[in-house]
């Protein structure tokens, strides 16, 4: 069956690349390059077999949201391994690399930070990777996969290196876009030092956005962490996926894992210091307030006590007597700026 697409493109995304005939009924990009140059692309889906035909074809198949039927169509053309589209269509899945007979299947995701929340947003991404095609599955609109076909078009004579470039561009992308997230929070964590030291103290506020980055920082290391077996098993020479030239493409791809997840990883240690030196200094500012309350308790106990004293219905000197009435006004002030000056003396005023 042959299916129609229509509607808006979406942003950053070449129009040729978007195939308008599929027996998909997801929305189905395609591009087919030969000998190293792109030849071809927004071909029907229909196509990739005839394209496959010849040995210096390599095709690259993108599907956005597709379901069992999408994926049950291309199962048989590529022979992918039933386990393998069962994980590309289930949600949540864990970042790996899978190795089936023909194919590899591969698990990712590309992370967004909202840089006034805090609040970290994943995109799922699955690709299976043959010999001489690349396929992959988004769940949604979160991997700006125009950025890249930007980075495909900027390197072409990498191309010649066939699906192992295309893979590369993808993870690069991904992999970026992990360290963009990261220097992100870095930022972030600086600004809430300043407030955490600020004159004015905004305790609640930094505590929120505190957790709100703890909570992100665990989510992007279980994003992260994985990728770093990921791009290490990629760059096996038994797969024959990463040609010689690729190498220390794959091997910058899999530096830039690494600092991504130490820092990650330190960032979450900051966090977590920072939380406990918010509580320190709220249990600090909280001893100097019951300081200075319980100083200006003592400051009011002494006049209280005098006034008591002289309120007794008992003669004392000066009872009835107008100095009687100075006498007891001026030991309470007297006593109170000694107070005073004493607590002042030992800072707890």
């Amino acid at each position: 069956m042959t299916t129609t697409f229509s509607g808006r493109e979406p942003a950053g995304v070449a129009a040729g690349t978007i195939s308008r005939s599929s027996p998909t009924k997801c929305q189905a990009r395609t591009r087919l390059y030969r000998d190293g140059k792109l030849e071809l692309e927004g071909f029907p889906v229909a196509e990739i077999s005839d394209h496959l035909g010849h040995d210096s074809s390599v095709v690259w198949l993108d599907l956005r949201d597709p379901d069992r039927e999408d994926l049950a169509v291309l199962s048989e053309e590529f022979g992918l391994h039933p386990l393998a589209v069962e994980d590309a269509v289930h949600e949540h899945e864990r970042p790996k690399l899978d190795r089936y007979r023909s194919h590899l299947f591969l698990a990712a995701y590309a992370v967004h930070l909202n840089a006034e929340t805090g609040e970290l947003a994943t995109s799922e991404l699955a690709a299976f990777i043959t010999q001489r095609a690349l396929i992959t599955v988004r769940k949604d609109d979160g991997l700006d996969i125009g950025a890249v076909l930007e980075y495909w078009d900027a390197s072409p004579d990498l191309a010649g290196s066939g699906v192992g470039y295309l893979l590369y561009g993808l993870l690069d992308h991904v992999v970026d876009g992990h360290f963009a997230a990261v220097q992100a929070m870095d930022d972030t964590i600086e600004d809430l030092e300043d407030r955490l030291f600020s004159d004015r103290p905004q305790d609640k506020d930094v505590q929120r956005r505190s957790f709100e980055l703890r909570k992100s920082l665990v989510m992007l290391r279980r994003v992260v962490l994985p990728m770093r077996e990921v791009v290490n098993s990629l760059m096996r020479r038994d797969l024959r996926i990463v040609s010689e030239p690729l190498q220390p493409y794959y091997q910058d791809v899999y530096d830039h894992v690494l600092r991504a997840t130490e820092w990650t990883e330190s960032l979450r240690d900051l966090v977590t210091t920072i939380l406990e030196t918010n509580l320190t200094i709220q249990g600090n500012r909280m001893n100097v307030i019951t300081k200075k309350v319980t100083s200006w308790a003592a400051i009011v106990a002494v006049p209280t006590f005098i006034t008591g004293f002289y309120g007794m219905n008992v003669p004392y000197p000066g009872f009835g007597q107008h100095w009687g009435l100075i006498t007891s006004s001026a030991i309470m002030i007297v006593t109170a700026v000694v107070l005073y000056a004493v607590f002042k003396a030992k800072d707890w005023l």
